[in-house]
This record gives C-alpha cells, sequence and structure tokens, in this order.
C-alpha cells in the first residue's frame, strides 16, 4: 500500500526569484512545514535568458547603511557583493540564487514538474513528475517567462520572441522589431549597435517620456541614455502604429502597419510583446481582472481558491505592477505573515524584514509620485 503524502503547511512552486524569496519568508516562520518544487534547476528562468540579456535594475550593496540591494531576495544578501557586478545576466542572477539557496538551505526538490493542482479537503493536491504532494496552502512562482503574448498580428508565427537566442543572432539588412518598451528596444539596440537597420513598430510609443514616476510605466534610465546614443548612429528608427501583418515572399518578411505603410525586414521579424501571468497549472483556481491579470485579494491571495497565494511579477492591485523583484519581493513577508497567523505560528522573526525594507503590508502606501 502506497503511503499518503505528509501535508505540507505550505508548497512553493518554482524557484526562481519569487519562489526563493518567499521560501525564506516562511522559513523565517517558527515550526512553518514548506518545502519547493521547481521544473528545472534553481534560477532556470534566467538560466534560458539569451546570453545577452541583463537586469535593467542596477545591484549595489549598502545593506550595512539599511539599504538593501535592488535585486537581493533576502534582507541579508546582495546580487552584487557575491556577483561582483551591478547588471547581472541571467547565468549571473542564476548563480546568484544557487548561492542563497545553498548558505541558507532552503529545501527544493529541483527537476520537478507540476502537472495538476487541485482543490483538496486538506488544501490542494499536487500532482507533480516526482509524485503527489498535499499542502494546506499553495505559492505560485511560476514566473512568466513561459508565457510570451503574441500579438494581434496576422502571420506572427513568423516572428522570433525576443525571449529566444534567436531573435539576438546575428542580422544584416533590415530588421523591423514589434513592441517597443523595454525588451522590445533592447534588442532593437542590440541590433542597431552592430549597423542593422532597426524600425522599432509600437502605437503606444513607449519611448516618450510619458507621466509619472513609476518604473513599470517608464523606461528606465539606462535604457533612455542607451537609445537616444543608439538614434544617433542612424540605424534605429521608432515608428508610431501597431502592425498589422507579417507576409514572407521573395525571401524578405513584410510588415504591414495600420497606417496602410509597410515595412519591410531582411531577417525574421522580433516580437517583443511582452508575457502573460504564467499560471500554467494553477490558472483553473485564479480569476481574472478586466484586464486579463489575476485578481487577487489584498493578501496575494486567489477569490477563487483561499490559500492560494500568488509570489512575483504578476501580482497586480489596482493600478500598481509588482514587476520588478524590489517591487515584488515587497509581499514576500506579508505572504508568510498571513500564512503563518492563520495557522497560529508565531511570525514575530519576519519584523526583520520590514525593518530591512522588505515587507509591505499595507497597500496604500505603494505609488507614491517622486517630488522631482
Amino acid at each position: 500500500m502506497t503511503p499518503e503524502p505528509v501535508t505540507l503547511d505550505a508548497l512553493v512552486i518554482g524557484a526562481g526569484p519569487a519562489g526563493v524569496g518567499v521560501a525564506l519568508a516562511l522559513d523565517a516562520v517558527d515550526g512553518l512545514r514548506y518545502g519547493v518544487l521547481e521544473r528545472g534547476a534553481v534560477g532556470q528562468t534566467f538560466l534560458d535568458w539569451p546570453q545577452q540579456l541583463s537586469f535593467l535594475t542596477p545591484s549595489f550593496t549598502g545593506n550595512g547603511f539599511g539599504a538593501t540591494d535592488l535585486n537581493a531576495v533576502h534582507p541579508q544578501t546582495s546580487p552584487a557583493f557575491s556577483l561582483g557586478v551591478d547588471y547581472p545576466t541571467g547565468a549571473e542572477y542564476a548563480r546568484y540564487l544557487r548561492g542563497v539557496v545553498a548558505h541558507f538551505g532552503v529545501p527544493i526538490l529541483a527537476n520537478t514538474e507540476v502537472t495538476r493542482v487541485e482543490r483538496h479537503p486538506e488544501g490542494f493536491a499536487v500532482e507533480s513528475s516526482r509524485g503527489p504532494v498535499l499542502a494546506t496552502t499553495l505559492i505560485w512562482a511560476g514566473g512568466e517567462f513561459a508565457e510570451p503574448l503574441a500579438p494581434r498580428v496576422a502571420g506572427a508565427g513568423l516572428a522570433s520572441p525576443v525571449g529566444r537566442p534567436a531573435a539576438w543572432e546575428a542580422r544584416s539588412g533590415r530588421l523591423v522589431v514589434i513592441g517597443g518598451y523595454e525588451s522590445g528596444l533592447d534588442v532593437a539596440c542590440h541590433h542597431a549597435e552592430a549597423g542593422v537597420d532597426v524600425s522599432v513598430v509600437d502605437a503606444a510609443t513607449p519611448w516618450d517620456a510619458g507621466a509619472g514616476s513609476d518604473p513599470s510605466y517608464r523606461l528606465a534610465p539606462r535604457t533612455r541614455q542607451r537609445l537616444e546614443r543608439v538614434r544617433a548612429g542612424g540605424h534605429l528608427t521608432l515608428v508610431a502604429a501597431n502592425a498589422a501583418a507579417i507576409k514572407r515572399g521573395g525571401g524578405v518578411w513584410g510588415v504591414s502597419l495600420d497606417a496602410g505603410s509597410r515595412l519591410t525586414s531582411d531577417t525574421p521579424p522580433v516580437l517583443a510583446t511582452g508575457y502573460g501571468p504564467g499560471l500554467g497549472p494553477v490558472a483553473h483556481l485564479v480569476d481574472r481582472r478586466a484586464d486579463g491579470w489575476p485578481l487577487l485579494d489584498d493578501d496575494d491571495q486567489s477569490t477563487l481558491a483561499p490559500g492560494l497565494f500568488l509570489a512575483g511579477p504578476a501580482v497586480r492591485h489596482g493600478g500598481m505592477k509588482f514587476c520588478f523583484v524590489y517591487k515584488f519581493r515587497q509581499r514576500f513577508a506579508h505572504v508568510a505573515g498571513v500564512i503563518g497567523s492563520g495557522l497560529g505560528l508565531d511570525v514575530s522573526a519576519l519584523e526583520a524584514w520590514r525593518d530591512a525594507g522588505m515587507l509591505t503590508d499595507d497597500l496604500s502606501c505603494c505609488g507614491v509620485e517622486c517630488a522631482c
């Protein structure tokens, strides 16, 4: 007879920055039984990044003065210190995460694919490639990278998604990039710097300054500086239009625009149109907002399945996007506190996260604009 699996107090799915970070916060709750499942290696999403990609947010070691590294997932760590770089690549950041996991002894079962999640009388029943797991509460930290959004463009399958290595391979002649936010301008500048004539197409013109100071809605200063430098070189054109269709013929790719004009790309166009929430096997347990993003309560918990929490860049509250590490890490200790308190456990150790500026439990304090 196969024994019933042990029921964990909390199970984290995903071992990227969100999964590792929330696991470290759970570890601070005295007596809480938790574990982490990861489909690949720790930081697999970052290992899958094209090698040319790096972080937009800089790392700097200011821990001794109460200023936690922007890319850290634990108050006592700093990627700048452990890696010796300020803008980590995907491979470098995965190395940081592995170091954190080893240092704190986070219980992670790697190479374990979660295939199904259902409600269970004790909480949640999780089917995985290593067998079943039962958990009272579940934290989904699967990330967005697995769900690139294809635009409503006929022939979009002829283009290369920006998250794939093919989008970054050496090109020549003319290239069209569809999408002008961070990743679109990153890949566009990469090719323009190599002498390719690049046209970036985006009707929203995200390269314009825009209103407000929130970097979730504005380009990073690093991107703006690079964009200005590359545009001066004459190989980059910004086009305020929507792409309508992509067709291939005569050895080139034609991109029709909604304004009726047409651009030509000598190699497959690049799609940089963003990512979805990447909910995978928990998608049926999460309701959606009007804009398609997960509908959560004030504790980052599913409104359809209480006990299921979301951690990572897909967290949305009103108009606030928690899409950078320094943003979504603010909720790790809050989620751990909600889970621990619900089980009657001591969560006082999480106040150290608050002291380090890594615990936000009052969402009304978010979204404050810069004065100048």
